[in-house]
């Protein structure tokens, strides 16, 4: 692996999972084969995340659009979802690492956003390494809800509209006081955004790979954050 530099880690790192459908297609099997096995993928993620130092690492599970997917596809990554959070949360906890899940949690089951509750209780004061789950998220509704907030804080005299800008709309994205993303990586070839953290990824330096989530490992992540030191980044100043 290459040798990174233990001083320009990049603070949040942002994942598209992608590819998993095309993965279980390449074995022959179903896709929900690929979501499970994409599974094995998030673990080494996390680990290899917490290892080099990142402050924080938000992984797109479901979109709000993936509810259009096929009933049966949906069912199956929701049943995978809650027994990702029985059998990882306890894990996450004991490397000292916090879980937020970011979306829209009011279409789940009441079952589901309970154990999203306890998770993130569970792990509300660990500090080594935050993991966001993006599930029923949408950088668009993201927005949208942040508005929301300002709107009836305007509107109950709580805020004068000119008190609002870039710092405060901020507060109010899911994400919160989490630092902005420094790098976003898309698994699988495909090189679209599809409404993934639209505000947070403003100055993120982009990064496509055609591995396919499954077969995402330490090595590829650690091409990855190579690549992102060896960029000059300049947030909108000149050369």
């Amino acid at each position: 692996m290459n040798e990174l530099n233990p001083n320009n880690i990049p603070k949040h790192v942002a994942i598209i999972m992608d590819g998993n459908g095309r993965w279980a297609k390449q074995q022959g099997k179903m896709r929900v084969f690929g979501h499970t096995n994409g599974v094995k993928a998030v673990r080494r993620s996390v680990s290899y995340a917490r290892q080099i130092g990142v402050q924080s690492l938000t992984l797109y599970a479901f979109s709000s659009e993936n509810w259009n997917r096929p009933e049966a596809e949906v069912s199956a990554l929701m049943t995978l979802f809650m027994q990702a959070l029985d059998r990882e949360v306890k894990k996450l906890h004991k490397n000292n690492i916090k879980l937020l899940i970011l979306g829209d949690k009011s279409k789940f089951s009441d079952k589901l956003q309970e154990k999203i509750a306890k998770a993130e209780k569970l792990t509300e004061n660990n500090t080594a390494l935050t993991v966001n789950i993006a599930a029923n998220y949408g950088g668009c509704w993201d927005i949208v809800q942040a508005t929301q907030k300002l709107a009836g804080q305007v509107k109950a005299g709580e805020l004068a509209p000119e008190q609002i800008n870039e710092e405060l709309f901020q507060q109010m994205l899911v994400t919160k006081a989490q630092p902005p993303v420094d790098l976003l990586i898309r698994t699988s070839g495909e090189q679209r955004i599809s409404n993934f953290l639209l505000w947070q990824i403003a100055y993120a330096e982009l990064y496509f790979t055609d591995v396919l989530w499954p077969d995402f490992n330490e090595e590829e992540f650690n091409r990855a954050v190579f690549a992102f030191q060896q960029r000059e980044r300049r947030f909108g100043g000149s050369e």
